[in-house]
């Protein structure tokens, strides 16, 4: 791989994470929407769900890429090490933080959407439609 390549991948994947935290964080809806706040609240929910199978959108080889991404946050082995690099090694910190930030909030925003329109069923349940 050349080095050209390389940086434009890391633009690309930079890029990409901006993106995404901005659409979840401006993305207005329809009144009646979940706003970030709700969204965030909704993250222990979504994540207990998830991790019991109940809620079927979110495997759980994609909530082992959030808790990782987390622990590379927290973790003090890092890519590029700030005592190195100053402020460039805070680069590849921030596009994780921004990566993780943004998909948790499209994924409870998903997650919410969910659970309004049924969420998980037990056998021998009815779903009652209440619009």
């Amino acid at each position: 791989m050349s080095a050209a390549s390389a940086t434009a991948g890391r633009r690309a994947g930079r890029t990409a994470a901006f993106a995404t935290l901005l659409s979840a964080l401006t993305r207005r809806g329809r009144p009646g929407e979940p706003g970030a706040v709700e969204r965030v609240r909704a993250l222990p929910a979504m994540a207990g769900d998830a991790w019991r199978g109940s809620y079927p959108h979110l495997g759980r080889g994609r909530v082992a890429m959030f808790l990782l991404a987390a622990a590379y946050l927290v973790s003090p082995v890092d890519l590029v090490p700030e005592a190195l690099l100053s402020v460039f090694g805070l680069g590849d910190d921030a596009v994780v933080a921004m990566w993780l930030g943004g998909a948790l909030l499209v994924e409870a925003d998903r997650y919410l959407g969910w659970r309004r329109t049924g969420g998980p069923l037990v056998e021998g349940q009815v779903q009652v439609d209440r619009t």
